[in-house]
């Protein structure tokens, strides 16, 4: 068994894995985003949870209001953008499968653990 309390600090944290899924704390402040119109996992499908604040994700061009309960799963491939619309921190609990990042939070090669 592994555990971890997520303290929803600033940025990105990789929380830990466990053969081939990943989880991960996101939180973005207000009027900032993560990713782009270039962004995406080659190698793998993100679902993402919202736990607090509000925003939009822009998936190949489709956007998507998001709220705290908002899942959404971003499959291996498609360009996305998570932009924080609210006044508060958007936080965010993420699952990659497989994982795309490193402990250190640097994305992973395609097909790489």
């Amino acid at each position: 068994m592994k555990h971890k309390r997520f303290r929803f600090g600033k940025g990105f944290r990789v929380a830990f894995q466990v053969r081939r899924v990943q989880a991960a704390e996101m939180v973005i402040a207000p009027g900032d985003s993560e990713g782009g119109p270039d962004n995406r996992h080659r190698g793998a499908d993100q679902w993402l949870y919202v736990v607090a604040g509000s925003g939009v994700a822009i998936v190949e061009g489709h956007r998507q209001r998001l709220g705290p309960g908002s899942l959404i799963v971003i499959e291996r491939g498609e360009r996305h953008e998570i932009r924080n619309t609210g006044r508060t921190a958007l936080k965010t609990v993420n699952f990659y499968s497989p994982p795309a990042y490193d402990s250190e939070g640097e994305p992973l090669s395609a097909g790489k653990k």
